[in-house]
This record gives C-alpha cells, structure tokens and sequence, in this order.
C-alpha cells in the first residue's frame, strides 16, 4: 500500500472493519481490537493514525511492531495470524498496518487483563467499537466449528419464545428467562441451541445482545 492508497482508507473514518491507533497502546488493549475484528468480519488496524484520521506516523516501526508481537503472545488466545505492512508517511515516520482475518479458530480470547488477573474475555466488533461478547455469542462462534446438523423439539417454551418474537420481534435471554419462568441458564441454552439452527438470529450490540427470529413466520393466525 502506498501513501495515497493509505490515505483514502483512513478518509474511510473508523467503523466496523477499521481502527485508528496513534501508537500501539498497552498490550491488552490493542489484543482486544485485534480479537475483536477475529471473532467478528476481520479488519484492519492502523498504527500511526490519530482517532480524527490525522496520519502521523510512528518513529520507531520496528519497536512498534516488535511490541505488537510480544502483546499477541502474551494476551491472545488462541493465537490470531495478522499480517503487517509498513506505509512510510515522512521522513522516519511510517504507518503499521495490522491486518486481521476473519477467524476459523474463533472464539478468541484477551487474557490476564490488569483489573482482573487471571481472567479472559473475548470481544467482537459492533460498528466502531470492541465490546465484550456475551456468553451466548461465544457459544455460537464454538458451535461453527461443530457440525451443522441441529436437532432440537419445540416444547411449550419454544414455542412461548416464537410466539412473542412474532408480535414483539426481539427478546433478550433475561427477558425470555421471565417470560418462561425459567431459570437464565435454560433461556440461554434455548436460545443458543435455536440460533444454530437457524431458527433465531442473534444481534450484537453496545448495550446488550437480543435475539430475532432468523426467518419470517408469516400472516399471525
């Protein structure tokens, strides 16, 4: 990529495939856009480009980059493979671009974050942000590497859900853990187990993940 390719990405603005970074951050937190653009459609992440999209450049590339590496080793699991390109912008001052395929081996993972040791979260990207996925949409990414054929009976519960989606349109887990009168831990494995089968579509978003039905059922009887 060349200067002038360069800068009609970044006239782009940041969104759901794309994120600026002036330098690389702390570990984790670069970890985590990185993860986030894995588990969701891929992305690119520039390194020497200010938040407005002024491109500015990185002094040393080579320890940047050399950083970039320690912080996917030491934060990211399982490993996500990125591609690296270097877009010199000024004298001594180049741009990194980090490119991040979408993953096979998802759900991937940010691990030992400093306000909690020990703990690992996986993200996904939901417009121009990196959010925190929730326990269903990590199920859901599991399930892709699991065989397609899904069987599962519709009860009275299921059958309560599908009902309410088709008047209302979307229900959260909490929402349908209520409404059923069941524990959230059975919502949540109802909802998954629909999901995989096409049945419901699951919807990621800053606030909370909800549920819709992944097809039209038609006129209401």
């Amino acid at each position: 990529m060349n200067l002038q390719e360069l800068t009609r990405l970044v006239s782009l603005g940041e969104g759901a495939s794309l994120e600026f970074k002036r330098k690389v951050p702390r570990p984790e937190r670069i970890v985590k856009e990185i993860v986030a653009f894995a588990n969701t459609h891929g992305g690119r992440v520039l390194l020497g480009v200010d938040d407005d999209g002024t491109i500015v450049g990185v002094r040393d590339a080579e320890e940047e980059e050399f950083s970039l590496y320690q912080a996917l080793e030491a934060h990211c699991e399982p490993p996500v493979n990125v591609t690296v390109e270097r877009i010199s912008v000024q004298p001594r001052r180049e741009v990194i671009l980090v490119t991040v395929p979408a993953s096979a081996a998802k759900p991937h993972f940010v691990r030992n974050e400093p306000d909690a040791p020990g703990r690992k979260a996986a993200y996904v990207r939901v417009k121009d942000m990196s959010v925190e996925a929730s326990r269903e949409a990590v199920r859901l990414m599991r399930s892709e590497k699991q065989p397609a054929d899904v069987r599962f009976e519709l009860g009275d519960k299921e059958l309560l859900l599908l009902r309410y989606l088709d008047s209302y349109g979307r229900i959260t887990v909490d929402q349908f853990a209520t409404l059923a009168d069941i524990p959230r831990s059975r919502a949540s494995q109802t909802m998954v187990l629909l999901a995989k089968a096409s049945v419901l579509q699951l919807h990621t978003e800053g606030k909370g993940d909800y549920f819709t039905l992944a097809y039209d059922m038609g006129p209401s009887a």
